[in-house]
C-alpha cells in the first residue's frame, strides 16, 4: 500500500504542535496550565454535546451550551487564580449558576428532560474531572504532568505489545484492543513508574506506582467509555480539533476517568 504523504505530514505536524502546547502547559507557569485545561474543558464540552446529538439525544440549546462552557471556564479559573478566591460570592454563584441554566432549559421545550440529563452529564464527565485536575495541580504541580505522562506511556506500550503478541480481544467496544496489549501496557507502565520513582526523590516510589495504576486501569476504562459513546453516535472521531488525530475528547478521554482516582489518592495520602 502506497504511503499517503499528505496524511502523514498532517498527522506529524499536528502531533508536534500538540506536544509543544502540552509541554508548555504542563511545565510552564501556573497560568499556562490553567489556560491549557480551560481550553481543553470547553472543547470537550462542545464535542460531548455533538456526540449526544448524533446519538439522537436532545441536547441543550446553543445559549445553554455557551452558558455551561462559560460556567466551566469560570469554575476552573476560580480554582486556578488566587485573586479570585478572595471574593466569597464567587463560590455561591458557581454552585447556583448551572442549576439555574438547566432549570431554565427544563422549562423551555419538549424532550427537555433528556436535554437536562445531557447537560448534567457534561458536568459529571468533563467539568468535574478537569477541575479536580486543577486541584491536583495545586497539591503538587508534578502530579498532573506525571499522570498524563504515564497515560501516554500506557497507551504507547499497550499498542506496541498488542501489535506483537496481541491475539485475544479485550472488548467488543474497541476490537483493536487485546488482553495481551492491555496487560502488557499496564505492567510496563508500572515498571516505568517504579524506575522513575527510584531515580527521582520528589515523591516516594509508591506514589508513582499508584499514579501508574490510575493511568493504566482507569485510563483504559476512560478510553473504552469514550469509544462506546462514539460507536453509539456512529462517528469515528469526537471532533476535528486535531487534523489526523480527532478531537479533544479523543486525546483526553483517559485523563477524564483517571483524574478522580488520582485526586482521591492524593488528598488521602499526599497532603
Amino acid at each position: 500500500m502506497a504511503m499517503n504523504w499528505k496524511t502523514f505530514f498532517t498527522r506529524t505536524w499536528t502531533a508536534l504542535v500538540f506536544g509543544a502546547v502540552m509541554l508548555t502547559g504542563l511545565l510552564g507557569p501556573w497560568y499556562a496550565f490553567w489556560l491549557l485545561f480551560a481550553l481543553v474543558q470547553c472543547l470537550c464540552i462542545r464535542e460531548y454535546f455533538q456526540l449526544m446529538s448524533h446519538k439522537g439525544i436532545t441536547v441543550p440549546g446553543p445559549a445553554i451550551q455557551w452558558g455551561l462552557q462559560l460556567w466551566a471556564f469560570t469554575m476552573i479559573s476560580f480554582l486556578a487564580v488566587p485573586a479570585l478566591q478572595e471574593h466569597k460570592i464567587i463560590p455561591a454563584a458557581l454552585i447556583v449558576l448551572p442549576a439555574l441554566l438547566l432549570f431554565g432549559e427544563g422549562l423551555r421545550k419538549q424532550g427537555s428532560a433528556f436535554s437536562v440529563l445531557s447537560g448534567l452529564g457534561s458536568v459529571a464527565y468533563i467539568v468535574l474531572p478537569l477541575n479536580l485536575l486543577m486541584l491536583l495541580y495545586r497539591i503538587d504541580a508534578v502530579l498532573p504532568a506525571g499522570l498524563i505522562f504515564l497515560i501516554w506511556i500506557n497507551d504507547t506500550m499497550a499498542y506496541v505489545v498488542g501489535s506483537f503478541i496481541g491475539k485475544t480481544p479485550f472488548s467488543q467496544i474497541s476490537p483493536k484492543k487485546t488482553w495481551e496489549g492491555t496487560g502488557g501496557g499496564a505492567v510496563l507502565t508500572v515498571l516505568v513508574a517504579f524506575i522513575y520513582g527510584k531515580c527521582n526523590t520528589h515523591l516516594p516510589v509508591q506514589h508513582w506506582v499508584v499514579l501508574a495504576l490510575c493511568a493504566a486501569v482507569a485510563g483504559t476504562m476512560g478510553d473504552l467509555f469514550e469509544s462506546k459513546l462514539k460507536r453509539e453516535a456512529g462517528v469515528k472521531d469526537s471532533g476535528s480539533f486535531m487534523p489526523g488525530h480527532g478531537g479533544a475528547l479523543d486525546r483526553f478521554d483517559s485523563l477524564l476517568l483517571a483524574t478522580p482516582f488520582a485526586y482521591a489518592y492524593a488528598i488521602l495520602f499526599l497532603q
